[in-house]
Order: C-alpha cells, then sequence, then structure tokens
C-alpha cells in the first residue's frame, strides 16, 4: 500500500491558521479553525470528560460569547469536526476508487485510510467511535452513523465488484454482509483506541487482519 493517498491531521490542515493567535484580530474564518483545531486537541486529552463551552473559551482565553459569535451552539462546533472528518475520508476514499481497478485493493486501501485518519486525529476518532457525542445533540450521534452508512456503502461496491469477479451467486448479498463486518470491524478499532486511551493504535496488525478479512 505503499502508494496509499495519506489523511491529514486536522492541526496539520489548519497550521496556517494557527498563526493567528499572534494576531489581535484574525481573518474572518481563521478564529473559526481555531475554534475547532482547539476542540480536536482537547478531546485528544485521555479520559477527558465532556467538555463545557466555558472550558472550550478558557482554552482560547476568550469569552462564551465571543466562540458564539462564529456557532450558534457547541452542536455546530462539533458538525464542523464532523464535516473535516467527512471532507477528508471520502475525498481519499473517491481517490483509492478513481485509481484502483481492483476491488480488493479498493477496500483494503478504504479500510486503512478510515483507521489511519482516526489514529493521526485522536481527538476525531473519539467523534467517530460516538465517545465524545455521549451527552452532546444527538442530531451529531445520527450524522456519524450517517457517515459509517455511507463508508459501508462504498465498501459494498467493491465487495459486489469481487464476489462478481469469483462467481458468486449471490453477489448481493455477499457484498452486503462482508462490508457490514468490514465496517464494525473499522469501528470497533476506533473504540478501542479511543478508550485505551490512545494506546491501542487502530493500525495495529493491520495488514494481517485484512488479509483474514478480505482475502
Amino acid at each position: 500500500m505503499s502508494d496509499l493517498p495519506l489523511p491529514e491531521p486536522l492541526q496539520e490542515v489548519v497550521a496556517d491558521a494557527g498563526d493567528a493567535s499572534a494576531r489581535k484580530r484574525p481573518k474572518p474564518g481563521e478564529r473559526r479553525v481555531q475554534i475547532l483545531q482547539t476542540l480536536a486537541g482537547m478531546l485528544e486529552q485521555p479520559g477527558a470528560e465532556r467538555i463545557t463551552t466555558a472550558a472550550l473559551a478558557a482554552k482560547l482565553s476568550v469569552s462564551e460569547a465571543a466562540l458564539y459569535r462564529h456557532f450558534a451552539s457547541k452542536a455546530q462546533m462539533f458538525e464542523g469536526l464532523i464535516e473535516f472528518i467527512e471532507g477528508s475520508v471520502f475525498t481519499l476514499i473517491n481517490q483509492i476508487v478513481e485509481r484502483d481497478t481492483d476491488a480488493a485493493v479498493q477496500v483494503r486501501k478504504m479500510l486503512a485510510v478510515l483507521l489511519q485518519f482516526g489514529e493521526k486525529n485522536p481527538g476525531m476518532s473519539r467523534v467517530m467511535a460516538g465517545d465524545a457525542l455521549v451527552f452532546e445533540n444527538e442530531r451529531l450521534i445520527a450524522r456519524m452513523n450517517q457517515f459509517f452508512d455511507r463508508f459501508e456503502s462504498q465498501l459494498r461496491q467493491s465487495f459486489r465488484a469481487l464476489a462478481e469477479a469469483g462467481g458468486s451467486q449471490t453477489p448481493t448479498v455477499d457484498a452486503q454482509a462482508r462490508a457490514s463486518v468490514l465496517t464494525s470491524f473499522a469501528l470497533g478499532r476506533l473504540q478501542r483506541y479511543a478508550r485505551s486511551g490512545f494506546k491501542r493504535l487502530p493500525s495495529e496488525h493491520l495488514d494481517a487482519a485484512l488479509s483474514q478479512l478480505v482475502g
């Protein structure tokens, strides 16, 4: 998988915006990105409890009112993180589908991209696993569920092509079952990573695991 497109950590993607802290008046949009970056950073603290807007504001050395000038609610802040997850992961998955015609290779790379993204963005892995959303707005959990439904659908397309190429008499059923198993595997790896205090890496023995699951 040497040519696998690599996911970017949020801290690197918004690194330029981080310089805004040195200015009295950040450019439009920079403060919004700083808020998301800081929220993600606070989620990276092992054992972090529910993050309040007061704690987030204190971390940024601004008032809570300043936060609400950029986001209508804390739920919108988490939606900003989910949008980053969606955009990052599915942009790479689309690249994989376009570049690789081998369905088995597509599946392996899609799993690797998802897990590597979580590994490079520990705070995001807590959002993906749902741990950070337990006491937040229900629509956030629903949106994260939709993310994994979409991911499973993408796997299903590749598995169907694989089943048809293998002469399966029930390619749709086979694809649904295998896509469901791999999605559960990925989610389980992300949950273990978050709940181990980021010690058990999602990519641990990944090639061996994929050999067993994908073939």
